[in-house]
């Protein structure tokens, strides 16, 4: 059971981390994204992305990079609250836990142990969600 539940809680924070990786892909999505976006906003088809990313008609991809970054923020938000919901669980959980020990040492220590990894878990998905709006702020700066 309790290899059970640590293996739970890391799967939730590796996937809470795995968020973070699509970010990095955010160059190459939005090329594609702005093509579609010129031919959604009327750019003839013979019309070519400019070298930042621009339709070469008269519209712009400003509002499909908005979009998507809005996407990605919406949801790491998404997961980030999943994963800290889930992470106070588990503190209520080892908490319980270490209250019904009954001086135990091997249970005391597995209840410790589990308020240490959901407190890890905390932290790593609150560093998540400032790498990520960072990035995402940053690459709003440099799209516009």
């Amino acid at each position: 059971m309790k290899n059970k539940i640590k293996t739970i809680v890391l799967s939730v924070m590796a996937l809470g981390l795995i968020v973070a990786v699509p970010v990095t892909a955010v160059s190459s999505v939005g090329a594609a994204a702005s093509i579609k976006n010129c031919l959604t906003q009327g750019t003839n088809l013979d019309g070519t992305i400019g070298a930042n990313g621009e339709c070469t008609g008269d519209q712009s991809n400003s509002t499909s990079s908005a979009d998507l970054n809005t996407t990605i923020a919406s949801v790491v938000n998404i997961i980030s609250i999943v994963v800290g919901v889930i992470a106070v669980i588990m503190i209520i959980w080892g908490g319980l836990r270490y209250i019904t020990s009954g001086g135990e040492s091997g249970k005391i220590t597995g209840a410790k142990n589990t308020i240490i990894y959901a407190l890890i878990g905390l932290v790593v998905v609150a560093l998540a969600q400032f790498i990520v709006h960072f990035v995402l702020a940053k690459t709003a700066d440099i799209a516009n």
